[in-house]
């Protein structure tokens, strides 16, 4: 490396310095070259005294480089090196640098001097008020003088930034003595903001030239009812201020302190109502048409206390060029973006003093005053292209406040009489549907969803109000729902409609079509749980004439010899047809959300209007089903083909899918007419059948394929009909299920659907029938048969069990595995929580099947993905039908496997890390897991064989390696094992504990208990967040259950180790995430013995805690106060850890012999 010396003269050190940075910058210097510079400079700047050499360099240099790396230096020496620092120096530095900033703050640039402010910021957060006792009256006096009130203000939000809310490298003590002064001046400082922002409106708008337009007499009106007399009005009404660019500069750097200083100080008289004033004579900027421009971040320029590129006053205040009036469109918009982001700030505080309510009323009467500006209309400005000519970012700050209104402080502001919350509605609704952007849009239906959540809340806690609060708000409720159905209806907004992206899928695996009409929906939900019978009769006019369009169709279909074509010509016919059939779509889903709202005690009232929707429902069905017009052709291919085929797939689909939403409609229906006359309910269940069995075959598009299949689920599930088995459809559909046709064989996920739903008629018990007409015998004998067709392949395969087949044979065999198993697994599953006569029925029915399956599973032992599968099939089977396979079977399964996962098995597993190795490992893991919280004394002989393998087979292997999945499993069964086997290693009774004390714990399998704690303890020395938060709570579910801390074993050998760790972890930062987590655990664990935990664990702790002296120890010791609560213990932790790694930080940083005082 190339030497460079630092030269005796500063002027050359200086030059040196610059050539230096200059060669580090230029885009030709090589990595190894910058590498050089960067340890030269970085010795440079660790050298005791290298501050004076810096202030020379600040003062003679004009070279941004090397301001910078000399500001650089004072900020590493006054945050990392202060306390080491000679009296006689401080004074130098604080007396030095705020002269310089007040000499060179005008010809530097911006960065530069606001990397100046802050570090003499820094310097006041370590040494005001006690050894710069004039640092705050300096900044308060700058913004008192108008040459300097641009860099007072920076100074002032500098001051914000770093005090009020300062990083960890300063002690608690201070951190609280810091926000205690400023507080102290917060009064001060905005009555200085606030004449700051009066003075200039006032000086400016007395120049104002043109006049505001006379509110209408209905506008009059509206105001009167928000404000209450004319005081509001009128000084909202005064003429708009046309700032020159240095005043705007200025407003700007206030309200960016405002907003600042909002954001931590409390609520309180001191936001007076003339800075409430003013801030909004500001926010009205961002409601002028003229202010239409794209103003940016809100850390642009005016941030930076810098004019706007191109904005150079002159003389006369005007822009060189004629650019004064563009700027001036930036300008006015930026403004109000600022004005409303401190109303924001205010208005997200939910802790709202008495003395501050009638402040936060005015504040909303005047920010309402503001929304019916923006929503006016004139024969010039219809509202929504008002709202596009104005500024997008004061839109997303004006709708962030509408929601922080509803969300936060609607339920104190509601009921005041003062406060007309019905005409507020009536702004928000023509706000949110004239909205210029989708994602505008979406923001204020979030708005109406928070609304309506209240609303929802508010009536079942009143429910002797509900017709009264209803009733207030029903014309507003009935106007939201007729306008969100408008929205997603192309019939009356297809321009919008159309440019959607239904493709794209985002984050959230939608596409921009669905989630607009998702959250569309679920206002529209909202709206029907509220007022139901309104919405239904809102809404099933609308489907019935989409339905009479779609049903139509059929008249204009042609049928030849080789096709079926749809005989509709004009194309503006076609395009009707096709809004009308996307419409249908939206609608039935709309109606399908209705469901809910017929069923349970309102099912007789509402009976007729839900009996309407299900028989129109299945008539759509069955139309779909019969017409096939996914299958047509048609005459205008280019414009309806792809759309015919698309749409009505799509359209069929959600038909059946909405009729499946009435399926507990349906139940009620079938359980009400049990007792007289069924042939309705009959007639609507054969006609649903029907509709879905031609749609059960490989010819049918997957998506109508397998909406067809969830309905016939739902249908055996929930409805459960005797008559179903005897439907000639249904027969139909056994047939095709188990005849042995590869060809015409479904895909997977349907051929499940299908095989659950024939085995849920077999299986579940019939509603409202006694058992002795359950037929159980013949279903018994039904349900053998169909199992017997769907594992024929299978069983077969009990011939191959002893050989390992070649690799063809091999590969047919897996096939036949991993399409059967997966269908048995579903079946079971379905039943798991259904009475025990079913579960008996169906591993009667299984028998052969799980035999096969054990007896296979040694031979493909090597073959995760077919181990995996099987496995998955027992677990289900350990899950749903243990009883059922009895203690001796399930004794065999489990002996096979723990013979058969040897450690070298599971750690070859286990190193395929995500792969189909390690789900083996899990779910052989979630076996034994069902296993050992079985409860009498049948599987307590495997708890020895199931610990020895966790502890000395599975958790070697994945200690060290992160296997999250395989750990979190582990972690599981070994407090399973804990929980429900306590008393396998403490085996005092209930009596002893009781008569002797918990001291007395008879103790045995003591090796394996300590073993296992040490794994949980190791557990918290890892870096996953997932696996110490489980763990964690383990432990405290221990402890409350089973009063793990207080056992003697724990109290007297581990206790402080586990206390120890929890502390180092909150030290060293890694799971902040899980702060409260961990300080309640470690309050739990030392409150079994505060006495100890102070006299003992905490000295201790502090002793070996290195990088303190004695002195800080002795402060750290006194600081943790001796209190036996929560909250008191909480907060001497977090001062523990705060100041610990305070003190470490200061102590690291200290020059080699530095003596402490």
């Amino acid at each position: 490396m190339r030497e460079i010396q630092w030269f005796a003269s500063e002027e050359a050190s200086l030059r040196a310095l610059e050539n230096l940075m200059t060669e580090f910058f230029h885009n030709c210097t090589t990595n190894e070259r910058k590498r050089e510079i960067e340890e030269l400079l970085n010795n440079f700047a660790q050298q005791t005294g290298a501050w004076h050499h810096c202030m020379f360099f600040l003062s003679h240099t004009r070279n941004e480089y090397v301001m910078m790396f000399s500001l650089t230096v004072f900020e590493n020496l006054v945050n990392k090196m202060w306390i080491g620092v000679a009296s006689q120096d401080k004074m130098e530095i604080r007396s030095c640098l705020p002269k310089l900033l007040l000499a060179q703050h005008k010809s530097v640039p911006y960065f530069i001097r606001n990397k100046l402010c802050k570090v003499i910021v820094d310097i006041g957060r370590q040494d005001w008020p006690m050894f710069y006792h004039d640092f705050f009256t300096n900044t308060l006096q700058l913004i008192q003088t108008p040459t300097l009130a641009p860099l007072g203000l920076v100074m002032l939000k500098t001051t914000s930034e770093e005090l009020a809310c300062p990083r960890e490298d300063l002690s608690v003590a201070r951190k609280d003595e810091l926000r205690k002064l400023l507080l102290e001046q917060v009064p001060t400082v905005l009555g200085l903001l606030t004449g700051i922002l009066e003075t200039y409106w006032d000086k400016h708008s007395v120049i104002a030239s043109t006049p505001p337009p006379s509110p209408t007499s209905r506008e009059m009106e509206l105001l009167g009812s928000l404000f209450q007399g004319s005081q509001y009005s009128k000084l909202l009404c005064q003429p708009m201020a046309v700032l020159d660019s240095e005043s705007h500069q200025l407003c700007c750097l206030v309200l960016e302190c405002l907003a600042h200083l909002f954001s931590w100080i409390p609520l309180s008289t001191s936001i007076t109502p003339t800075l409430l004033a003013s801030i909004f004579h500001f926010a009205r900027l961002g409601c002028d048409l003229r202010s239409k421009a794209k103003t940016g971040p809100l850390n642009s320029s005016s941030s930076n206390g810098q004019l706007n590129p191109g904005t150079v006053p002159t003389a006369n205040g005007q822009g060189q060029n004629g650019q004064q009036c563009e700027v001036n469109k930036v300008d006015r918009a930026r403004l109000g973006v600022l004005a409303m982001t401190c109303v924001n700030e205010l208005v997200s505080k939910n802790c709202v003093p008495m003395d501050f309510e009638e402040y936060l009323l005015r504040m909303f009467q005047q920010t309402f005053f503001l929304l019916q500006r923006l929503t006016r209309e004139n024969n010039a400005h219809t509202v929504k292209s008002r709202l596009q000519d104005l500024d997008e970012s004061y839109l997303e700050k004006f709708t962030d406040f509408l929601r922080l209104f509803v969300s936060v402080h609607l339920r104190r502001i509601e009921s005041s009489p003062q406060f007309p919350i019905v005409e507020l509605l009536a702004l928000l609704f023509k706000y949110t549907f004239n909205q210029p952007t989708h994602e505008g849009y979406f923001a204020c239906l979030d708005i109406w969803s928070v609304f309506l959540d209240f609303l929802t809340n508010k009536i079942k806690s009143r429910l002797p109000d509900r017709e009264s609060v209803l009733n207030r708000y029903k014309d507003a409720l009935v106007l939201l729902l007729r306008e969100v159905l408008n929205r997603i209806q192309f019939r009356y907004n297809q321009a919008q409609l159309e440019e959607l992206d239904d493709e794209t899928l985002d984050d959230d695996q939608q596409t921009e079509w669905q989630r607009y009409l998702r959250q569309s929906l679920e206002v529209v939900a909202k709206v029907m749980e509220l007022l139901p019978s309104h919405a239904f009769s809102t809404l099933f006019p609308v489907l019935q004439e989409n339905l009479d369009v779609y049903l139509g169709l059929r008249q204009f279909v042609v049928t030849t010899s080789s096709s079926r074509r749809l005989n509709i010509t004009a194309e503006n016919d076609c395009r009707r047809l096709h809004c009308s059939l996307r419409d249908l779509s939206s609608l039935l889903q709309a109606v399908g959300r209705l469901a809910e709202h017929f069923i349970g005690e309102v099912f007789a009232a509402r009976f007729s209007d839900a009996l309407a929707v299900v028989e129109r429902l299945v008539e759509v069905t069955c139309y779909g089903s019969q017409t096939s017009l996914y299958d047509l052709e048609t005459a205008v291919p280019s414009v309806l083909k792809p759309d015919l085929i698309d749409v009505g797939r799509k359209e069929h689909a959600q038909a059946l899918a909405a009729l499946q939403a009435y399926s507990h409609w349906l139940a009620q229906f079938y359980s009400e007419t049990l007792s007289h006359n069924q042939s309705q309910f009959i007639n609507l269940i054969t006609s649903a059948v029907d509709a879905c069995s031609p749609l059960i075959t490989t010819k049918v598009p997957e998506k109508l394929l397998l909406s067809s299949c969830h309905l016939m689920v739902s249908i055996t599930s929930t409805v459960r009909p005797v008559f179903l088995v005897t439907l000639p459809a249904v027969q139909n559909i056994f047939n095709l299920i188990t005849t042995e046709n590869h060809r015409s064989r479904l895909p997977q996920e349907a051929h499940i659907l299908v095989c659950r739903a024939l085995s849920n008629m077999l299986l579940l018990p019939w509603p409202n029938l006694p058992e002795t007409e359950q037929q159980w015998q013949t279903r018994s004998n039904s349900h053998t048969s169909l199992l017997s067709a769907l594992t024929r392949e299978y069983r077969i395969l009990r011939a191959t069990a002893d050989i390992s087949p070649r690799q063809p044979v091999l590969d047919n065999v897996k096939a036949v595995i991993q399409q059967t198993l997966p269908v048995l697994r579903d079946l079971v599953d379905g039943i798991s929580s259904e009475s025990t006569k079913s579960r008996q029925i169906c591993y009667q029915s299984l028998q052969e099947s799980v035999q096969v399956s054990l007896n296979l599973f040694p031979v493909f032992i090597q073959q995760s993905d077919v181990t995996d599968e099987m496995l998955a099939f027992f677990l289900t089977l350990f899950q749903a039908l243990r009883v059922q396979m009895g203690v001796a079977f399930t004794a065999q399964i489990i002996h096979t496997f723990l013979s058969m996962f040897t450690r070298e098995q599971l750690a070859a597993s286990i190193l395929e890390e995500g792969s189909a190795g390690c789900r083996v490992v899990q779910k052989f893991l979630k076996i034994l897991q069902v296993v050992v919280q079985e409860p009498g004394q049948a599987f307590k002989p495997f708890l020895p064989s199931i610990l020895s393998l966790c502890m000395e087979q599975v958790y070697p292997v994945v200690a060290e390696r992160s296997s999250p999945d395989v750990k979190s499993e582990m972690f599981e069964l070994l407090y399973q094992i804990l929980h429900q086997n306590w008393r396998y290693f403490f085996k005092t009774s209930v009596l002893t504990s009781v008569q002797r004390g918990a001291a007395e714990d008879t103790m045995e399998n003591e090796a394996q208990f300590t073993a296992a704690m040490q794994a949980f303890g190791q557990s918290f020395l890892q870096p996953d967040l997932n696996i110490f938060k489980q763990n964690l709570s383990y432990l405290e579910s221990l402890n409350s259950k089973h009063k793990l801390y207080s056992r003697k074993l724990f109290r007297t050998s581990m206790l402080f180790h586990f206390i120890n760790v929890l502390l180092q972890v909150l030290l060293h930062k890694s799971h902040d995430l899980l702060q409260e987590e961990i300080t309640l655990a470690i309050y739990n664990m030392a409150s079994v013995d505060f006495d100890a935990f102070y006299s003992v664990f905490m000295p201790e702790f502090l002793n070996n805690c290195h990088g303190v002296d004695t002195n800080q120890r002795a402060v750290l010791a006194r600081n943790f106060k001796l209190e036996q609560d929560l909250p008191s213990f909480t907060q001497s932790v977090q001062r523990l850890v705060n100041d610990l790694r305070y003190y470490r930080l200061c102590n690291s940083s200290l020059p080699t012999g530095t003596i402490k005082l």
